[in-house]
Parts: C-alpha cells; sequence; structure tokens
C-alpha cells in the first residue's frame, strides 16, 4: 500500500514538472512568434512606404523607368514570401531574408539614380519619405535582433536537458535565426 502510494506520489510530481516544463517552452514559442510579427510588420512599413516613395520619384520627369520598374518587382516578390510562424525553419527565414534582400538592393540602385536629380532629391516630401525609410531600416535591424534573442532562448530551452526530452515528446523544435546577407562580411570600397 506504501508503495503505490509512493508511486502515485512521484508520477503526480513528474507530471507537475512536465507541465511546468512544456508550458515554459509554450511561453518562450510564443515569444519567437511575437517577435516574427514584429519583424513582418517593420517589413510591411517598409514595402508600404516604397509606395510612396516610387510615386514622389515617378513625379520627376524624365526619371528612369526601368529602376522603378526593378524596386516594384523586388517590393511585390518581398511582399509574396509569407512565414507561418510555426514554420520558422532555417530554410524559411533564409528564405524571406533573400527576397528582402532584394528589396534593398533595387532600393539602392533606385536612390543611387536618384543622385542625377538635385531638383527631387531637395523636396520635402522626398526628404520626409528618405527620413522614413531610414527610421524603418533601424527597427527592422531592432526587431531582427530581438527575433534572434527570442529564437536563441527558445532553442536553448529544447536543446538542454531534460527539457530536450519533453521538446520531442511536445513536437517542439528549433527554429531559424536571421543571418547576414551573402556578402556582408566584405566591406564596400568607396572611391571619391
Amino acid at each position: 500500500m506504501k508503495t503505490g502510494i509512493i508511486v502515485i506520489i512521484v508520477l503526480v510530481l513528474l507530471g507537475f514538472f512536465g507541465c511546468s516544463k512544456y508550458n515554459g517552452m509554450a511561453t518562450k514559442d510564443e515569444a519567437v512568434n511575437k517577435a516574427w510579427g514584429n519583424v513582418e510588420t517593420q517589413y510591411q512599413r517598409r514595402a508600404d512606404l516604397v509606395d510612396n516613395l516610387v510615386n514622389t520619384v515617378k513625379g520627376s520627369a524624365n526619371f528612369e523607368q526601368e529602376t522603378l520598374t526593378k524596386v516594384i518587382e523586388a517590393r511585390s516578390k518581398a511582399s509574396s514570401v509569407q512565414i507561418n510562424p510555426g514554420e520558422l525553419t532555417p530554410e524559411k527565414v533564409a528564405q524571406f531574408q533573400q527576397a528582402q534582400g532584394e528589396l534593398s538592393g533595387a532600393l539602392s540602385r533606385l536612390l543611387v539614380t536618384v543622385e542625377k536629380y538635385p531638383e527631387l532629391r531637395t523636396t520635402e516630401q522626398f526628404q520626409t519619405l528618405m527620413a522614413q525609410l531610414e527610421g524603418t531600416e533601424n527597427r527592422i535591424a531592432v526587431s531582427r535582433n530581438d527575433f534572434n534573442g527570442a529564437v536563441n532562448d527558445f532553442n536553448s530551452t529544447i536543446r538542454t536537458f531534460p527539457n530536450n526530452l519533453i521538446a520531442g515528446v511536445a513536437g517542439f523544435s528549433a527554429r531559424g535565426y536571421f543571418k547576414a546577407a551573402e556578402g556582408a562580411e566584405t566591406a564596400p570600397k568607396v572611391q571619391f
């Protein structure tokens, strides 16, 4: 009889322990989902600003249409890549990051082209949009760092013992990080 009571007590304690660990992992999983939502929000803000920027630039006579077309196409492609927060595998995050990188490259080419149009650069609307775009790029960097911090916390939790046992049974798997864009390790050369 005493053995049966001891077994029941041990099982109840293990159940509470397992529930506690599972709940902790679920909370960290939701933190990753929230951080991903913040990343998507900032990228959406940038995509919305790009439309305004393109329309402002279109207003300038004789602007290179090919450059604008590439920006619009890159924005469309970047907006089409959607990832469910539950599927944040390293491959999916890399796919999202690549699409966003193409938009960044197209924007850079647009801004270089704008240098040829001093009257456009001096308009108040263009300057305001550029300031908002710069602020948005900073917000994106902060959101990506916050996301990587949440992923680090989550991945560390599910990989440690005994959490890894519970994570395996509960179906929690590691999430992907944002990584530096390819070629980012090489500093750009500036020539005057």
